[in-house]
């Protein structure tokens, strides 16, 4: 039988373990720009994408410019901008609590006065909706901007 104080030692170990292993995994070699559009997005539901056909992962292209991305980037957090190229943005969203990183892809199309999005968790399987509610959150601030 263990003690209270034993318990409470093991579950602080098993969280810093977990913090020094982090929750980010591999940056996916599928970013970037590929045939004109973003990847594809898995089977799994923990992403979203403006190029894709199934309900489950689709999501509308973000209306604006890619400045008005980068402004709303800019302020969330846990956002960090890691490529900026002019027309395209991939950022890395990391959670508060696991250290979870999700990667967001931006692709503008001038042309139609559209951006393209696709917001992925690296991790998991399930994201509870979270990639979505962001790629929403963002398509509201530019609307300000």
């Amino acid at each position: 039988m263990h003690t209270p104080r034993q318990i409470a030692a093991r579950g602080l170990m098993i969280v810093g373990l977990l913090t020094l292993i982090s929750c980010a995994g591999e940056r996916p070699s599928t970013l970037g720009i590929q045939n004109d559009q973003l990847a594809t997005c898995p089977d799994s539901p923990n992403c979203v994408s403006s190029f894709e056909q199934r309900d489950s992962h689709a999501i509308a292209p973000l209306t604006g410019n890619i400045s008005a991305v980068r402004a709303a980037l800019e302020q969330m957090p846990g956002a960090v901008i890691v490529t900026d190229d002019g027309n395209y943005i991939h950022a890395e969203f990391t959670s508060r609590l696991m250290g979870f990183v999700d990667d967001v892809e931006f692709l503008a199309d001038p042309a139609s006065g559209q951006v393209h999005v696709r917001s992925a968790s690296r991790l998991g399987h399930s994201d509870l909706g979270v990639n979505r509610e962001r790629v929403e959150s963002i398509r509201e601030m530019m609307s300000t901007i």
